[in-house]
């Protein structure tokens, strides 16, 4: 029964997040900083076995580092300080989740930077902002996370006028910076070569994330519904796993579904609305989906009014 098999997939989280988490600041939330408890653990990651070994091994390297550091002695080998990992692959691949993962293994809080709030067209606010994150983030013991992060660890360009060798001077404060961070710093960028490469130089880890597997998928669908959420025996993850669909869209197309579901006064979840969920996904994305993906249920499509080219 695909409903019963699908109801039984749960969300576990790692047993040690939630009690250290309870001892976190709540409520940090303000201005360019967005405070994040972590919810999620490995568990609910879908990823390839060599990026979980990955997003393992950055929370592994920060509890180290202070031991190699102050013990060891590679503080003096090594400008660069605590750890510095850079997620690069498309939207929706598991990004900003895993930067939540990491956050939660150590048990610690997450700062979401909001870019848009930081970068400044006027001379010197940038690095003025940018200076409040790193404190902040210092002061409550954050990981800090930097999401799409290309416009503000961009490449730079040839010096042409006083704005450019004003960017530069920011890129050499953003450089300093890292450098001096005894913190986990986290990147996420669409595109690693969009990043300059004076940064991708001091990251330790860089991760990329690829667009799941139609064995990933599959998992990803058994996830995408919680274990109440009622849903009908002809739900056919085996026909829904092979659409080229990310994570996130397709939590985003079963949240559509359930929502289709429940305004319809329907007792269960049906394939019906999951392949409206699906449909209204591929819009929101602006791609084109081919109905005859779907094999038999495509004609779910035009009876949901939801066909398109």
């Amino acid at each position: 029964d695909t409903g019963a098999r699908l109801s039984g997939a749960g969300h576990p989280v790692t047993d040690h997040v939630e009690p250290a988490i309870a001892t976190v600041t709540r409520g940090r939330s303000s201005g360019a900083v967005q405070s994040i408890t972590p919810r999620r653990g490995l568990a609910d990651l879908v990823l390839p076995d060599a990026q979980l070994a990955q997003i393992e091994e950055i929370a592994s390297a920060f509890r180290a580092w202070p031991r190699i550091a102050e013990d060891w002695g590679f503080a003096r080998k090594t400008t660069t300080g605590g750890v510095k990992a850079m997620f690069t692959g498309e939207p929706g691949t598991g990004k900003t989740m895993s930067a939540e993962v990491v956050t939660g293994i150590l048990g610690l809080e997450l700062l979401k930077v909001d870019l848009a709030q930081v970068v400044s067209k006027w001379v010197g606010e940038t690095e003025k902002n940018m200076e409040e994150v790193f404190r902040q983030a210092e002061d409550s013991h954050a990981v800090l996370l930097f999401d799409e992060a290309d416009a503000l660890f961009g490449k730079r360009g040839e010096v042409k006028q006083g704005t450019d060798r004003y960017a530069n001077l920011e890129v050499g404060y953003l450089l300093q910076r890292l450098e001096a961070s005894d913190g986990l710093i986290i990147l996420t960028s669409n595109l690693k070569e969009n990043i300059d490469p004076a940064f991708t130089r001091r990251f330790h880890f860089v991760v990329h994330f690829p667009r799941p597997s139609v064995a990933e998928r599959r998992r990803l669908w058994h996830l995408a519904f919680p274990p109440e959420a009622p849903l009908a025996p002809d739900v056919d993850v085996d026909v829904l796993c092979r659409l080229d669909m990310t994570g996130a869209g397709i939590t985003a197309a079963a949240r559509t579904a359930a929502l289709a579901a429940a305004d319809a006064g329907s007792g269960a979840i049906g394939m019906r609305h999951v392949v409206r969920g699906v449909s209204r996904q591929f819009q929101r994305e602006a791609r084109l989906f081919r109905p005859a993906e779907l094999g038999r249920y495509a004609e779910l499509l035009t009876d949901n009014g939801s066909a398109h080219a």
